[in-house]
């Protein structure tokens, strides 16, 4: 049976160690890095090999392609993207462009995606970035108002959806006000918890029917001054669930990451006793995976609803004219450069 954790790779396809070990633990879903990316024909293959070995057809395969600084799929094979303030700068001067650009660029994603088999992608930014908040997120975010936030948000997972690919949003419950890289250290937000409702919590609570989310390794003391969102109860049950309304499947971010404390098992352990449904580790190292995946329930009852809701939610693509979108999608940029 499938158990509940989403692993990494280490190389362009899998070693000997990697395909024992996915065949005997079967993870739901594999996230790829650049480590795993040399052209069109590997990828594809990595993924079919993953696939292969766990005995899913159809296991969730997962990349970060949100253009700009966090893109793993990149010239000469794949083009460049905007960063999600591009769009947002768009829909400043031009409501009508700027939404366009943001479907279409998520739509022209999604196509590559597809054509790999990857089917899901960890965007959109859901993120209201604040003066004294870490560049991590930065020109990642659409904006810095939570209403455009939430509109652009949505229109980049509708254009992930009509490519075929599901969504993810990221990081709940925000993580634009955190000071600290989460990758490097554990951020603490002290904000008081009407402004995080009225600012931070805002964009995913009005998309809160997205069928994936991300957790944040941030502590918010207005709701849990010792744990991260990614291990706190009381942010995962009351805020994440009761508060802001989302239903879906929820992951944990990247595990290995420094914010979090204690050993890859601890970690894991805590993360599924606050309530996410999905453990994510990212750096492909086997013997971290190991801890993981022994800290890991088999992915059942009301998380493998959750799931398979969201899986269930994944269509086939609809059609397109790729060279037409292309060319609207540059002219779009082009004469947002311009202005």
């Amino acid at each position: 049976m499938t158990k509940a954790f989403i692993a990494g790779c280490e190389g362009l396809r899998l070693t000997g160690d990697e395909r024992a070990f996915f065949a005997a633990e079967r993870p739901w879903g594999l996230i790829l890095f650049a480590r795993n990316v040399a052209d069109p024909a590997q990828v594809a293959d990595l993924v079919a090999e993953f696939r292969s070995v766990v005995g899913e057809p159809d296991a969730p395969v997962l990349i970060d392609q949100e253009g700009g600084r966090v893109q793993r799929l990149r010239p000469p094979h794949w083009p460049i993207y905007p960063p999600g303030r591009a769009y947002g700068r768009i829909f400043e001067r031009d409501h009508a462009a700027g939404m366009r650009a943001t479907w279409l660029g998520a739509r022209l994603i999604a196509h590559d995606l597809h054509r790999l088999g990857i089917t899901v992608d960890c965007l959109p930014l859901l993120d209201v970035p604040a003066p004294e908040g870490h560049d991590i997120i930065g020109d990642r975010a659409y904006a810095t108002d939570a209403d455009t936030i939430c509109t652009l948000a949505g229109l980049a997972a509708e254009g992930l959806a009509a490519g075929g690919v599901l969504a993810i949003a990221k990081h709940i419950p925000g993580h634009g006000r955190a000071a600290a890289d989460s990758h490097l250290e554990l951020p603490v937000v002290t904000a008081p918890a009407d402004d995080l409702r009225n600012i931070d919590f805002a964009p995913f609570q009005r998309l809160a029917d997205l069928p994936l989310a991300m957790t944040a390794h941030v502590v918010y003391t207005a709701f849990d001054a010792d744990n991260p969102a990614t291990t706190s109860v009381a942010v995962i049950e009351d805020v994440i669930r009761r508060e802001i309304g989302f239903q879906g499947c929820l992951m944990s971010d990247d595990l290995s990451m420094k914010a979090l404390k204690g050993g890859l098992g601890d970690r894991a352990t805590a993360a599924f006793a606050a309530g996410c449904d999905l453990a994510l580790h990212c750096n492909g190292d086997l013997v971290e995976m190991r801890e993981v995946a022994a800290n890991t329930p088999e992915l059942a009852g009301r998380s493998g609803e959750r799931a398979q809701a969201a899986l269930a939610v994944r269509r086939e693509p609809e059609s397109l004219d790729e060279a037409a979108a292309r060319e609207e999608f540059a002219m779009l940029l082009s004469a947002a450069a311009d202005a």
